[in-house]
Order: C-alpha cells, then sequence, then structure tokens
C-alpha cells in the first residue's frame, strides 16, 4: 500500500493493489465541502488517470457520512455562501466552474473506472461526486437527498444534469424541487445505487469490486467508458459510428488475444497491468 499526500488531511489517498482509495476526510461535518479539500482533488485524479499503478478508484467517505455539500454552516458565518455584498463575484463563478470540470467532470469522464463507497448521507454537492462515480455500493444507512431547495440554492457540481442521465427527467425534478430524502431501497430501485451491503461489509465490496475491474482489460474498460459517455449525448447512428474505432482497436490488443486464448483454453486470463 503506498499513501499519497494530498497536502491536506481533509483528503486521504492511497493506492492498494492496484486500486486508488480517495476519502473525504471530515467525518465531525459529514465530510462537507471545503476549498482546500476541493482543491487537492484535482492533481490527484490527474496523477491517478496516467498512473499505470492504478486501474480502478474508490470514492468514499469517512465516518458516518459519504459527503453532506457544502458547509452550511460556513455559508452563514460570511453571510451566504457568496457573502453579503448581493453582488456575483465573477472570479468566483470562473475559479468554481475549473474546480467543478476538474473534480465531478473527471470523475465522470475519467479514462479508468471509479467506485462511489456510499456509508451514509450523500447530499448537495456531495450527491455530484457520488453521482459521477460509474457504480456505486451503498449500505443499509445510504441516503440521497437534493438538499439545495432547502437553502436556497439551485444546484451545482453537476447535480442536476447527472439525476436527469440516471433516472429520468421527470424524478430529477421531483428529487430537486421536493428535496426529499431517498434510501437504500429506493435507491436501489431508482438505479441509484448497485449494491447496499451491511456498513462492516462496504470497505471489502468496494475493494472487491474494484480490484476485479483494475485486474481486468484496463484498455477496454476506458474505451467503454467512452462510449458510454458519448451515449448520453449522440443519437444511435453516431455511437455506433464511433464504438467500432474503439472496437476494433481493443481487437489488436494482447489483452484481446489473452482473453481468447483462456476462453479457448478454458482459464482465467491473465490481464497486463
Amino acid at each position: 500500500m503506498t499513501t499519497i499526500d494530498t497536502g491536506t488531511n481533509e483528503l486521504l489517498a492511497e493506492v492498494r493493489d492496484g486500486v486508488g482509495i480517495m476519502t473525504l476526510n471530515r467525518p465531525e461535518s459529514l465530510n462537507a465541502m471545503t476549498g482546500t479539500m476541493m482543491d487537492a482533488m484535482p492533481p490527484l485524479l490527474e496523477d491517478w488517470e496516467s498512473s499505470a499503478e492504478v486501474g480502478a478508484v474508490i470514492i468514499t467517505g469517512a465516518g458516518k457520512a459519504f459527503c453532506s455539500g457544502g458547509d452550511v454552516k460556513g455559508f452563514n458565518a460570511k453571510g451566504g455562501e457568496g457573502g453579503p455584498s448581493g453582488e456575483v463575484d465573477p472570479a468566483r463563478v470562473d475559479s468554481q466552474r475549473r474546480n467543478q470540470r476538474a473534480t465531478v467532470g473527471r470523475l465522470y469522464s475519467f479514462g479508468k473506472p471509479v467506485i462511489a463507497a456510499i456509508s451514509g448521507a450523500a447530499a448537495g454537492g456531495g450527491l455530484g461526486f457520488a453521482l459521477a462515480a460509474d457504480v456505486r455500493v451503498g449500505t443499509p444507512k445510504s441516503v440521497m437527498a437534493t438538499a439545495f431547495g432547502g437553502i436556497g440554492l439551485s444546484g451545482d457540481y453537476g447535480v442536476t444534469w447527472l439525476l436527469n442521465q440516471i433516472v429520468g427527467p421527470a424524478k430529477a425534478r421531483e428529487l430537486i424541487f421536493f428535496n426529499d430524502r431517498v434510501r437504500s431501497e429506493e435507491l436501489v430501485r431508482l438505479g441509484l445505487l448497485n449494491w447496499v451491503v451491511e456498513l462492516d461489509e462496504l470497505p471489502d465490496k468496494a475493494f472487491e469490486l474494484a480490484k476485479t475491474l483494475a485486474d481486468g482489460p484496463r484498455g477496454c474498460f476506458s474505451r467503454m467508458k467512452a462510449n458510454l459517455a458519448e451515449a448520453s449525448v449522440v443519437d444511435l447512428d453516431a455511437s455506433m459510428h464511433a464504438e467500432v474505432q474503439r472496437h476494433l482497436e481493443c481487437g489488436v490488443t494482447d489483452d484481446h488475444r489473452e482473453a481468447v486464448a483462456a476462453f479457448v483454453e478454458k482459464r482465467k486470463p491473465v490481464f497486463r497491468r
């Protein structure tokens, strides 16, 4: 296991057996987001996306929550999220746009599989990080809420778009306007959770899933993710046009040759790392 110095204790990181594990680490505030935490994430993701040591990523939260979103107590202390002036700071708009692209945006388009391990609450902007993952594993205590309307905000960190993609426009509107707290059984039904395990099983389950992917054909998974990302924004003909190139690129790799040989020989394939 390799521990990574992110420059702050608010974001912990390690690489274990091909899996990068990123932990939001403010358990006393349900891992509420801060500028320090958000600034530490982009360089870590950039390094892991290009690293041969990392084949899959887990994002999780310390303690009993995943991430409760923005620091509401901090907003109140400074007279609101944007301060007391009543004017929007253009520099703040530009800065947050860059950070959203480099965090939630990068997780969504990340060239390797991403798993969110959600022990408890994922709310507000924190919900964006959960939804940006490829798959999500939770517990009976997992709960999701958009939360924005309850504090008079319209939403950020991609929550609106991601919800719309996963649950559809009608349900997304319900969740955003009425801010219902959705629990594990309903989360599975809606496709917002893929698996539910007991709390003490969550780290092992998430790692098992991530290691399975990290040990798999990494170039193939990267191309699968590109296909899936395009599928949400292009029509069928454009999707099929693009997927052929990626499919045939896989067909000339050592991983493909190993997989078909293993199939014929009735053994487990051993992919390149």
